[in-house]
């Protein structure tokens, strides 16, 4: 099990002001009051002291009067104390935490047994080490680059409802309209329902790491290429030595080592060419020829790279369909075989011998091994026919380099050319070359050599191709939908007792649009921000994070086993109203219809959930009466900071 919160303490700016708020634990606890008694502040208290990057308590009393503030955090056997400093002055958020280990029922220490010398991010770790979460998966934040570890900040998306989302058509989740917020709740969602296997997740990282790293050595085999300097000057410098017959050039394309050599001896004088008269051969056209070879190969490796596209398509197009349909054909089997009487069916219901089902069964039996069969030659396919795409997209790179250094190949023999019929004898022509060749060797010299690149991309390919293949048979997002499927009939059976509108229809939660949508016969499917009504959204809201919280509660989900709601009353009226808090008619029923389900599902749980809610409203029907902690009002002279504490008049909270 995870934690829950034993109390809230504030801590004032002067020596003995201590302020403590306690919760009981797995039971539902209400803390009602008038505007600007510090209600509200008690959630954003909790989320500061829970490593929180900023600092989200609003300017008012709280900030004013309060110094530090501090939770105390249960589970079986353990007591955790947790406390952060307000902001120093000109500060955003103090960036080190008291965390303080207890024995359970400890009290709040006082302020001078505080040591603050935890960083931000260490206190992150050790909450969520507190929480059970395992902080060595990595999960893939969606639409986003990189992998990153679920922590304690991830699973507040799904224990706290602020006062501007608890009924909020547009925001299902806590921090969803922040941005990346919904890509990483995308991301966390299947690790804290239980549907990612630790290993495999591990295993999807390295995948995530290797391919990272093939890409990055690829490009920087480009680049390594490209700033080559042997590139085309240096051949079509060859060329021109050949020409003005102070060398005889070889066959085949010399490398940049090589080719520096060849131009050394040319100075040197080491080379001697044979009479003009015995060659006949044009660089320029030389040029051109390799030219033409090198378009044929770039066009054919392109249609073939092209071809290869498509085939993976079709894999895949054939392999969804496939898969669906096997989906399909399995849950057509509702009937059983009994093999002691010679293979005839049975009904599911009451095991009588049902023999015109016998043929049926037969035939979606043999359909299920064709589709299986079909799938596992399609799985066995795809990487061959990646691993041939990745070789010929390697192939049209090269090309297309070779394509690059002959166009300066023959840029510049196309120069020296003009420039070698301007010079009147065969003597001032080789001059001419040696000139530019002793140019170049001098640039060279003083160009910094690139690091020399390792190229292993065939080893990468080959790890990548192994942990795909044991990935093959992960099966995550079969787990997921399953989850969510189960998740989403309780989302109904709850929608249903709260009399929400299309409640009757069958309700999913939909984790790519983060919204709840209810599939209807005649309209299709409504999202949330579609079903209008105040009531349905705070429903659907309560609704859901209840059922998430009996899940995470039943199946060991290393979130925090407290749900904090700001205020659902405020449906009912304004959050800011400042007369008698009481209500009537058809909506106390609904509200108190809210208070019963959150109360039933507490108390389902036999104490491994607990409720805090902020509320404005103060009812006296016992399914609210009974779980008020606190009441803040103004008649009383409650609230979160003690009267005695303000030494000025401060008419914010």
């Amino acid at each position: 099990m995870t934690f829950q919160i034993n109390a809230v303490t504030v801590y004032g700016k002067h020596p003995g002001q201590v302020r403590t708020v306690p919760f009981h634990t797995g039971a539902l606890n209400i803390v009602t009051g008038d505007s600007r008694r510090g209600k509200s502040a008690l959630l954003t208290i909790i989320d500061y002291c829970l490593a929180s990057s900023d600092y989200p308590v609003k300017a008012g009393k709280v900030r004013t009067y309060v110094s530090t503030y501090a939770i105390t955090l249960s589970a079986p056997g353990r007591q955790l104390f947790v406390a952060r400093q307000a902001p120093a002055a000109k500060k955003n958020v103090s960036t080190v935490l008291c965390l303080l280990p207890q024995a359970p029922g400890s009290p709040a220490p006082p302020i001078e047994e505080l040591a603050f010398s935890t960083p931000l991010e260490a206190a992150k770790d050790i909450l969520s080490d507190f929480c059970g979460i395992d902080r060595t998966v990595q999960v893939p934040a969606v639409a986003r680059a990189q992998t990153i570890a679920p922590s304690i900040r991830h699973a507040l998306y799904f224990c706290v409802q602020a006062q501007n989302e608890i009924a909020n058509p547009d925001l299902l989740f806590h921090s969803q309209g922040e941005e990346w917020r919904p890509n990483i709740i995308r991301g966390v969602v299947p690790y804290f329902l239980g549907a990612v296997d630790p290993e495999q997740a591990a295993l999807r990282h390295r995948l995530q790491l290797l391919r990272r790293e093939l890409s990055e050595l690829e490009a920087k085999l480009t680049v390594s290429r490209a700033l080559s300097p042997a590139a085309g000057q240096a051949l079509a410098l060859l060329a021109e030595a050949a020409e003005a017959n102070l060398l005889v050039r070889g066959d085949g394309e010399p490398s940049f080592e090589d080719a520096l050599h060849l131009l050394a001896s040319v100075l040197s004088g080491e080379l001697s060419a044979e009479p003009p008269s015995e060659r006949d051969d044009d660089p320029l056209a030389q040029a051109m020829a390799r030219r033409s070879e090198l378009r044929r190969a770039h066009g054919a490796t392109r249609m073939r790279i092209a071809d290869l596209k498509r085939a993976l398509e079709e894999n895949s197009d054939f392999a969804g369909q496939a898969g669906e349909q096997r989906s399909r054909l399995a849950s057509l089997g509702l009937l059983r075989v009994n093999r002691q009487a010679a293979q005839v069916a049975q009904c599911p219901v009451c095991e009588s011998p049902v023999t015109s089902a016998t043929a049926t069964m037969a035939a979606i039996t043999r359909d299920l091994e064709q589709l299986s069969g079909d799938l596992q030659v399609i799985s066995s396919d795809t990487p061959a026919l990646q691993s041939q795409l990745a070789r010929h997209e390697e192939h049209l790179q090269a090309l297309r380099s070779a394509l690059a250094r002959n166009q300066d190949e023959i840029n510049e023999i196309s120069a020296g050319l003009r420039a070698l019929q301007q010079e009147p004898d065969q003597a001032q022509r080789a001059a001419h070359v040696r000139g530019r060749i002793s140019l170049y060797l001098d640039t060279v010299a003083q160009q910094p050599r690139t690091e020399r690149v390792e190229d292993n991309r065939d080893q990468l390919r080959q790890q990548i191709a192994g942990l795909e293949a044991q990935l093959s048979d992960d099966t995550q997002d079969d787990r997921l939908t399953s989850y969510l499927s189960l998740i989403s009939q309780r989302i109904r059976d709850k929608a249903q007792s709260l009399a929400l509108d299309h409640s009757k229809s069958p309700i999913r939660l939909d984790v790519n649009k983060l919204t709840i949508i209810a599939d209807t016969p005649d309209e299709g499917p409504i999202r949330l921000p579609d079903m209008g009504s105040a009531e349905n959204h705070l429903g659907y809201h309560i609704a859901t994070l209840l059922t998430l919280h009996e899940w995470f509660s039943e199946h060991s989900g290393p979130v925090p086993r407290v749900l904090m709601l700001d205020q659902p009353s405020q449906v009912y009226f304004p959050p800011d109203h400042t007369g008698d808090p009481t209500l009537q008619g058809n909506d106390l029923t609904q509200l108190l219809d809210v208070y019963r389900v959150i109360d039933d599902t507490v108390r389902s749980l036999d104490g491994a959930l607990q409720v805090i809610v902020v509320e404005h409203a103060d009812l006296a029907d016992p399914v609210f009466h009974d779980h008020v902690v606190d009441r803040w009002r103004h008649s009383n002279g409650q609230a979160l900071v003690p009267e005695e504490w303000i030494t000025e008049p401060d008419g914010d909270s």
